[in-house]
């Protein structure tokens, strides 16, 4: 992966499938990321994932750096405005500011769509990811004991959300 001089953020598309899913197997394949084992198929990915609230970073050669995705948390009308997300960085960009240009990017677009609420799950042994979302505005609501397993181990995870003060 090459090192970019600047992070350009632009809406997800079919053509960064590939890199996409490679950076969410990547953060899969550490353990520490999601309950998941495989990434999807782009398919699902595709038909799962809000259109308007999913962005990749990409460096200056067009590199998918990483990428940040939501899904409603409900389909009942008084959920409208919350949605989840998960946000995923290429293991050889971290450190350089992604995963916040990410997160601002989706903050951006959820609130000027009317999402009041952005969440999350995440294990508490992430503490990188834990500290990025709280610098972002994001608090911890509580800690979900031994609310699934994974790999034959349950584990705790801790529900993070941002409500946004521009969305009344």
């Amino acid at each position: 992966m090459s090192a970019a001089n600047a992070v350009r953020i632009t809406a997800m598309r079919p053509e960064h499938a590939d890199e996409v899913l490679k950076i969410y197997q990547l953060g899969i394949d550490e353990g520490n990321a999601t309950f998941e084992t495989t990434a999807p198929t782009w398919q699902h990915f595709d038909a799962t994932k809000l259109p308007d609230h999913r962005h990749v970073a990409l460096d200056d050669s067009g590199t998918v750096l990483g990428w940040v995705a939501a899904v409603p948390v409900s389909d009942r009308c008084v959920y409208a405005g919350v949605v989840e997300h998960s946000v995923y960085v290429h293991p050889d960009a971290r450190g350089r500011g992604v995963g916040a240009v990410l997160l601002g990017a989706l903050i951006k677009s959820t609130e000027l769509a009317g999402i009041w609420t952005i969440q999350s799950g995440v294990f508490p042994e992430n503490t990188a990811s834990l500290a990025l979302h709280q610098r972002m505005g994001f608090r911890l609501i509580g800690t979900r004991e031994r609310i699934g397993r994974h790999h034959g181990v349950w584990r705790d995870v801790a529900l993070i959300e941002r409500r946004s003060p521009a969305v009344a």
